[in-house]
């Protein structure tokens, strides 16, 4: 009788928590349809990055877990069939956020009433090319696909560039569509900021999760200047300084920066292809982000419109510490800059204007 009576109050308990998940899920059901979908370009969507990321936008890992989208993928005409190929597997993942997929090869479709623009597509530097060259194929292109964000995106359409070299096309994007807010157009070093990190993270054993406010200053290349002098690690006595959880000066002063910079080598060396998993997942970090907020004291690095902060001179897309508050980033103010860091700065911004010249006179 009493396994009877214990079976009986299995089934009862067994049956409200079948009611509860059922009325759950019908609540966060209505909330995702009560919201309306954001529109998300993704450029070079047949790529590697491009197939890495858009299942993580559907999933909500860019913009939420009860936010619905619509994505828009453009690619060039030869990659047209593999772009289909992308949008079934879309549809058959069947993705309950996704509320539609558009495909396509035309630029101004690929634009029309866009929210958000995940740049990745662009020219990559092919064996016996000279700089010049590239930059010149990079500043065609994002001269087009600025002209069309210009016309047909939605007037607070946040843009994020991924292509290398990610800084100066975002500069010349910015040239091209002067509609678009200054500060609507960035470009990324998240990828860096993360790499940055996890070295940290792996130095000191511990949790990624508890390092917080590296820097990247400057170029997504190999001037960039990955700075920890203002990190820290959430210990069980509070946060503490990773230069002094390190105790390696040296360290943090050559291999850390130079691992870090030379990251993206390495990934090739060892994958025979460039970074994409982890391209993609911080361009989800660097939107979500921009788009939800920084949570209180962390701060992270975004290639952004330089207003002179720093010592930084004025009108180049530059990595900065930011933080990020109602869909708006600002600049962290007041960090103290020593000697080192600051010939570190200077040199990556001194590529940034050889950058802007190269690319000022392609267009001439």
């Amino acid at each position: 009788m009493d396994d009877f009576v214990s079976i009986e109050k299995s089934v009862v308990v067994l049956g409200c928590v079948y009611l509860s998940w059922k009325i759950i899920k019908h609540i966060w059901s209505f909330l995702i349809v009560d919201k309306e979908p954001v529109t998300v370009l993704v450029t070079g969507a047949a790529g590697q990055i491009g197939y890495a990321l858009v299942p993580m936008i559907a999933r909500g890992a860019m913009l939420g877990p009860d936010q619905p989208v619509i994505i828009h993928m453009l690619d060039i005409s030869p990659a047209a069939e593999a772009l289909n190929g992308v949008k079934m597997e879309l549809v058959d993942a069947s993705f309950p956020l996704l509320k539609g997929v558009v495909a396509t090869t035309d630029v101004v479709e690929a634009c029309n009433g866009v929210n958000i623009a995940v740049m990745v597509g662009g020219f990559p530097r092919k064996e016996g090319m000279e700089r010049k060259d590239v930059m010149s194929k990079n500043v065609s292109i994002y001269k087009a696909q600025a002209s069309a964000l210009e016309k047909h995106a939605a007037p607070d359409c946040k843009v994020l560039v991924v292509a290398n070299p990610a800084n100066t096309n975002a500069l010349i994007l910015k040239e091209f569509a002067p509609s678009i807010p200054d500060k609507n157009i960035t470009c990324l070093t998240r990828l860096d900021h993360n790499r940055a990190l996890g070295q940290i993270s792996e130095k000191l054993n511990v949790h990624v999760g508890d390092v917080k406010n590296v820097i990247i200053w400057g170029n997504h290349s190999s001037t960039q200047y990955p700075d920890a002098n203002h990190a820290t690690v959430n210990t069980v006595n509070g946060d503490k300084l990773v230069p002094d959880l390190v105790g390696d000066d040296k360290w943090l002063k050559t291999e850390f920066i130079a691992t870090v910079q030379q990251r993206g080598a390495a990934i090739i060396k060892a994958r025979k292809l460039s970074s994409a998993l982890s391209a993609a997942s911080s361009a989800c970090d660097h939107i979500r982000d921009w788009v939800l907020g920084t949570p209180k004291g962390n701060w992270v690095s975004m290639g952004v419109y330089s207003d002179g902060s720093y010592g930084i001179p004025a009108g180049l897309i530059y990595s900065f510490p930011v933080t990020c508050d109602k869909g708006e980033w600002s600049i962290v103010q007041g960090l103290k800059i020593d000697e080192f860091s600051r010939e570190k700065m200077d040199a990556t911004a001194k590529e940034l204007m050889e950058e802007k010249s190269l690319a000022y006179s392609c267009l001439n």
